[in-house]
């Protein structure tokens, strides 16, 4: 069973949006993991306009399962916040500044030795590192050259044309699926899976590991409840 990692970047929006601390962030953590979830995800950006730095570290403190950190390594502070608080994986992600959310993986051929750098960076300090790629076997397969222990497909384009025609949104990240299996890499995805399209993916894709769901999860939440909004995820992974 791939394992669900909730992302809380939007209860920290909603919390910075009226300043304050409500909602709490580090309780909703807690109780995502209470209600079922095996990991949380954060992606603390530059501005700090949701997650902020010190919530990755009371996050790390207090939660029992799985903390996955996402972000660029390109910006020095968020390489000095992942190894000062040691997370179980890192996920590198290539954003630009400002971006409002991830709309492209890494170029993992054109940026091979930078990668390689960041990964024995991470690995040398114990963290597992995952590298955010496109459905794109290319992709997939040179980032194992660079020491990679996973790869995150980027599931965007997946989403978008899951509506018209699943077996055909499906394909590139099936055949992406293969390569990672080929060449020793684990098999993570995200951005844009929810509660109409998680099913189809999870039953099609071999190997997945872990899926990391923030948008539409904590969306859902609004009208079912965390509780049972995390136990429906759960069941589109059995």
């Amino acid at each position: 069973m791939a394992r669900l990692s909730v992302n809380i970047n939007k209860i920290a929006t909603l919390r910075n949006s009226r300043g304050g601390n409500n909602p709490n962030v580090l309780e909703a953590a807690l109780a995502c993991e209470r209600f079922g979830a095996q990991g949380i995800t954060v992606h603390p950006r530059p501005d700090e306009r949701h997650i902020r730095y010190q919530d990755v570290f009371d996050l790390k403190t207090a939660i029992h399962t799985e903390l996955n950190i996402e972000g660029n390594s390109r910006e020095e502070k968020f390489v000095r916040l992942v190894l000062d608080a040691q997370p179980a994986q890192v996920t590198l992600v290539p954003d630009d500044p400002g971006q409002i959310t991830s709309n492209h993986g890494w170029d993992t051929l054109k940026h091979r030795s930078y990668l390689q750098d960041m990964c024995a960076l991470f690995k040398g300090e114990g963290i597992r590192v995952s590298i955010f790629v496109d459905a794109d076997p290319a992709m997939v397969e040179a980032a194992a050259e660079t020491g990679a222990d996973r790869v995150e497909l980027y599931t965007e384009a997946y989403a978008r044309d899951y509506v018209e025609n699943p077996a055909q949104a499906l394909a590139p990240y099936l055949e992406a699926a293969k390569v990672a299996q080929q060449v020793g890499l684990g098999l993570n995805a995200g951005h844009d899976l929810d509660l109409h399209n998680l099913r189809y993916f999870n039953q099609h894709i071999p190997g997945l590991l872990e899926v990391s769901i923030g948008h539409a999860l904590i969306a859902d939440a609004l009208y079912l409840g965390l509780e049972e909004t995390i136990k429906r995820y759960n069941e589109q992974l059995q």
